[in-house]
């Protein structure tokens, strides 16, 4: 069996999150696979958290309720192995940091995304 290849790098979800911060967001829409599953954990701090879950509708409804061009996302650091990708990355509100998320993609034979899980937490920042 060969090991799967491994890079420093994300490509995919680097992508993913361009699009997302720009003003067209509705575009990683055409990334999703026709299986596509995923799930958001949002924790703006305290006690309580929203889980935003499911397939392509329900990410349709995340996109809505999103505060466009407030948070933007950047890498802090990234790898992929194989289909494989994991992200670490900083939210920031106005350019100020907010949160920290971590985010994991398995990508089908063409390069869409099958499933998508991403945490964000403002308790831990990495900067």
């Amino acid at each position: 069996m060969t090991a799967p290849t491994s890079s420093s790098t994300a490509p995919f979800l680097t992508r993913w999150f361009a699009i997302l911060d720009s003003g067209d967001a509705d575009r990683i829409l055409d990334l999703m696979s026709d299986d596509f599953e995923f799930s958001i954990l949002f924790s703006s701090g305290g006690d309580g958290a929203t889980d935003f879950h499911g397939g392509r509708a329900e990410m349709e409804g995340y996109l809505a309720q999103r505060e466009v061009g407030i948070r933007t996302h950047h890498l802090l650091t990234a790898s992929t192995v194989g289909q494989d990708e994991l992200f670490l990355g900083e939210v920031r509100r106005s350019g100020e940091p907010e949160a920290t998320f971590v985010a994991g993609a398995r990508l089908d034979d063409t390069g869409r995304v099958r499933r998508l899980l991403i945490g964000r937490s403002p308790a831990v920042l990495f900067t």
